[in-house]
């Protein structure tokens, strides 16, 4: 089984925000505290360290407490050139992600996705949900790699991909049902962000 201290979180908070009017969106208070914070807290007891991904605001990301990576590519490349980031400075064999607008991303995430690598022989995980209408999604920015995978992240990005799920879908890939599919709600909007402020 791998060990929670050999697996170092990954807090997605590099992007534009342009869904949510240009925003940082980490940075928008959820009850008081930023979201990327709620993120963070339920993110740290699965894991043996942590990291924030960045590309503004640093000194306010900072402040959390963790250390923060800016993506080494330019131009705000998306959530894997986070992922790249993460891995150049992971210091154990293990990166598992999530992004900063997922306040309620389950408590078990790391656990089962350990498990499924473990069971299935896999290279990564990934987690399946699906909702009340029977729609299977897959969650791809939630993904536990090794270490060893930047090298392949590196060709993949250097290539002009885009794709967590294709980029993913090369390695041996665990994909591990969650039943709740609320747990993986991201906020992108700042209605969407109200409506669970009123909730």
């Amino acid at each position: 089984m791998i060990a929670r201290e050999d697996i170092t979180g990954l807090i997605l908070a590099g992007g534009r925000g342009s869904r949510m009017g240009g925003t940082d969106k980490g940075l928008q208070p959820l009850r008081g505290v930023p979201m990327a914070m709620h993120t963070l807290m339920r993110l740290t007891p699965q894991t043996g360290a942590m990291l924030i991904n960045a590309n503004r605001n640093l000194a306010a990301y900072e402040s959390f407490g963790v250390p923060v990576v800016t993506d080494s590519v330019p131009d705000f490349a998306g959530p894997l050139a986070g992922m790249m980031a993460g891995l150049e400075q992971c210091s154990t064999g293990w990166l598992v992600t999530a992004p900063c607008d997922t306040p309620f991303l389950p408590t078990d995430l790391v656990e089962r996705l350990a498990q499924a690598i473990e069971a299935e022989g896999a290279e990564m995980a990934i987690p399946v949900t699906v909702d009340a209408d029977g729609h299977r999604q897959t969650q791809p920015v939630f993904c536990l790699m090794p270490v060893t995978a930047l090298d392949s992240l590196i060709t993949y990005i250097s290539g002009g991909g885009r794709k967590i799920e294709t980029w993913a879908a090369s390695h041996r890939l665990a994909e591990v049902p969650f039943p709740y599919a609320d747990a993986f709600a991201n906020i992108n909007t700042l209605d969407e962000l109200r409506t669970h402020e009123a909730r």
